[in-house]
């Protein structure tokens, strides 16, 4: 994988210039790139994605597409997020930023994404088939429903990063009313 050119505390992917796409490992070689036939390339689909983030239909599968900027990203697995690098001084005080931003972001409406396994990061401009051996990765998500948020963060003025974090859906069920569902139907 890509390292940024500072410290390699984590493993970077860089774009060539447009957006980078994590695609489920199952459906990795239905994306084309660039090099799809027919009016618009999966590319040009990419590209055509206004914002932080959105989704994509290849095959029976959805790939999310990281837009905005071409910026290096990584994913932190211990916020299951997805960090890409706008401004900092180093990669250690851009990284060391992340856990508050993650309690303070004001994040974009979430989208729903089902993922059906482990997926893999990398230049939207690539065929899923011929990704490059130092340039990708492989981020082994459990299948299930997430909520995508994403979100612009400035924790200084040298500082800048966008956070994408994918959040089990499973996770945003409130308990409240599963248990008043419950002592409903005890009391019955």
């Amino acid at each position: 994988m890509a390292r940024h050119a500072d410290q390699g505390l984590v493993d970077w992917v860089e774009s060539g210039g447009g957006p980078l796409v994590v695609v489920p490992a199952e459906a990795l070689t239905r994306w084309e790139g660039a090099d799809s036939e027919g009016p618009e390339s999966d590319y040009d689909r990419a590209c055509a994605v206004v914002g932080f983030t959105g989704l994509l239909a290849v095959g029976p599968s959805h790939v999310l597409v990281l837009g905005d900027e071409p910026s290096s990203t990584a994913f932190l697995p211990e916020y299951g997020a997805f960090v890409r690098w706008v401004a900092a001084e180093s990669e250690a005080e851009l990284l060391g930023s992340v856990g508050a931003a993650l309690e303070d972001a004001a994040w974009e409406d979430g989208q729903v994404w089902d993922v059906p396994g482990p997926v893999v990061l990398f230049d939207a401009a690539r065929p899923g088939s011929q990704v490059e051996p130092d340039n990708h990765a492989r981020v082994d998500l459990a299948a299930g429903r997430y909520e995508v948020r994403a979100a612009l963060v400035q924790p200084n003025p040298e500082t800048a990063f966008h956070l994408v974090r994918l959040v089990p859906l499973a996770a945003l069920v409130p308990l409240v009313p599963l248990v008043q569902f419950t002592q409903r139907l005890r009391s019955r």
